[in-house]
């Protein structure tokens, strides 16, 4: 073969073989019967080979172009495929989400967000984990992650920050406590209680720290550990008091666990990121407003 073969010469080479004939080649592909009869010249010549038997006015097939047809309808096949894919990432039905968030949303209200997003687009991926803010951060930044979900105050450039309602903090108390029969409670009952609290390094320790050194409270902190839902959890075990914000206590209220508001105004603000820099994904936006919605059921939890 003296020289490859063209998209245009394969496209009326199958032209031609869909229909059967030269004519109705040209009129498939609205050029003249002269110019498909020279193009397939053409395309047997580099071949080397017949494609096509001559019968009186009408053509054949041979062996070899049958055994190439079947080559280009593969081809066709997976351009066909592309074509759908194509048409499915713009109608957010299909690619690829990369999510980072804190651990604390990591194991129910996120996981929900994505299952319901997922529900309607089938031949999405999502690649999705947890971390702390400051790394969500970074890696947004860079756009190794197409959005984040951190703790604010946070300071960056290069991410857009989008804040989420101000999430009011609950005490996640273990029934057996004495505690856990009333209906709120003040950050002033927790002196000298034993708590389960979130790591120093934190910027929501510092924030709870201030807020019970103010108050004069100064609690007996028998464990401390990154996770705010790790706290949650050793509280459901009936190892401390543990301090967490209404989205994360959620799910753990239950037989073992009472799940008191906080008299005193004392919350969070969490934000959602995306990198700064260059168009934003349509299919990271859709997350992003589904996530919002998710979290209106769960308003009426705040105190």
């Amino acid at each position: 073969m003296k020289s490859a073969l063209n998209l245009r010469q394969i496209e009326i080479f199958r032209a031609v073989m869909i229909s059967g004939s030269i004519t109705g080649a040209a009129n498939l592909m609205n050029i003249t019967q002269p110019g498909v009869s020279r193009t397939i010249a053409m395309l047997e010549s580099k071949l080397g080979y017949a494609l096509f038997k001559r019968q009186g006015r009408r053509i054949a097939p041979t062996p070899e172009a049958e055994a190439l047809y079947r080559e280009v309808e593969k081809s066709y096949r997976s351009i066909e495929l592309i074509s759908q894919v194509a048409l499915d990432i713009g109608m957010q039905k299909a690619g690829a989400l990369r999510i980072a968030v804190l651990p604390a949303l990591a194991h129910w209200l996120v996981p929900k967000a994505i299952a319901r997003f997922l529900s309607t687009r089938p031949k999405v991926k999502v690649f999705f984990e947890s971390m702390p803010s400051r790394q969500i951060a970074e890696l947004v930044s860079t756009k190794q992650f197409d959005l984040g979900i951190i703790e604010l105050p946070l300071f960056r450039s290069t991410i857009e920050i989008e804040p989420l309602e101000p999430i009011p903090y609950v005490a996640v108390i273990p029934t057996s406590h004495r505690l856990a029969g009333q209906t709120s409670i003040s950050l002033k009952e927790l002196h000298g209680e034993r708590m389960v609290l979130i790591s120093q390094h934190s910027i929501v320790r510092h924030q709870i720290d201030n807020m019970l050194s103010s108050l004069g409270v100064a609690p007996d902190v028998a464990i401390e550990t990154p996770s705010t839902s790790l706290a949650c959890s050793l509280a459901a075990e009936g190892a401390g008091i543990a301090l967490a914000s209404k989205w994360t206590a959620a799910p753990f209220q239950g037989d073992h666990v009472a799940v008191l508001p906080i008299r005193e105004a004392f919350g969070s603000n969490m934000a959602i990121i995306f990198p700064e820099l260059g168009d934003r994904p349509a299919l990271a936006t859709a997350f992003a407003q589904e996530f919002r919605d998710g979290l209106r059921p769960y308003a009426s939890l705040a105190p």
